[in-house]
């Protein structure tokens, strides 16, 4: 049987996210994509994760993969049910906690949100790449004009209130690469060398010429990650 790659999508991410990583990666596992649109907690969102592969049997891999917000959903998998998970990829994200800054960082997002939808995703768009590309911009627009904003909103609430998982993951004892590109201004570099200083086997990838989006700006590097995970 092949092995199962669990992935979770980010904030204002759909599917669509990870449509050019599956893509790649259809020989080598059955991939499962995680719907994290409805959910008002991270611990909401890790449980249908966890739903979604209820039905695998004990002895076939599961990689557990988290992008982003999806990365938070991963730490909080990773810390309740370790033995689950084969090998994990934690891509653009972090494991800190909310600061009094950050929680007004996201006060202030979701006043955006409620103000100028449109204008707020377009620059949110912009960010998350290293370079402009009008193509990839247009994708990632239409992707978060279809998740909304009431999903915006809740999605970044969720975030907030998230758990400090360090000690858990501290102890973690699976293999865990952690990916980041260089010119990330929306989870930076140092987050994921915390994130990677934290967890005791895991592997820090850095990728030049990327943003925050690696699944779509270089989703081959990301495929190649999840295939190192699934050979692990």
């Amino acid at each position: 049987m092949k092995p199962v790659l669990l992935l979770i999508p980010g904030m204002l991410n759909d599917a669509r996210v990870w449509a050019d990583v599956a893509d790649a990666l259809t020989d080598e596992a059955e991939v499962r994509i995680v719907d994290v649109l409805t959910q008002d907690s991270i611990a909401a969102m890790a449980r249908e994760a966890l739903a979604r592969v209820a039905d695998v049997p004990p002895e076939r891999p599961v990689v557990l993969v988290g992008f982003s917000m999806g990365g938070y959903v991963a730490g909080e998998l990773l810390s309740t049910v370790p033995d689950r998970w084969r090998a994990a990829v934690l891509i653009a994200t972090g494991c800190l906690p909310e600061t009094p800054e950050s929680a007004a960082g996201r006060e202030m997002a979701i006043a955006a949100f409620r103000t100028d939808f449109e204008a707020t995703i377009q620059g949110v768009a912009r960010r998350g790449l290293a370079k402009p590309d009008a193509a990839l911009q247009v994708r990632m627009v239409s992707m978060m004009r279809d998740v909304g904003a009431d999903t915006a909103i809740r999605q970044t609430q969720a975030i907030r209130t998230r758990a400090d998982h360090r000690t858990a993951l501290g102890t973690l004892a699976l293999p865990v690469q952690v990916l980041c590109g260089r010119q990330d201004r929306v989870t930076p570099p140092p987050m994921s060398q915390t994130l990677a200083d934290t967890l005791p086997n895991a592997t820090l990838h850095w990728v030049d010429d990327a943003g925050h989006m690696l699944p779509l700006e270089h989703p081959q590097v990301v495929a190649a990650a999840l295939r190192r995970a699934v050979a692990a």
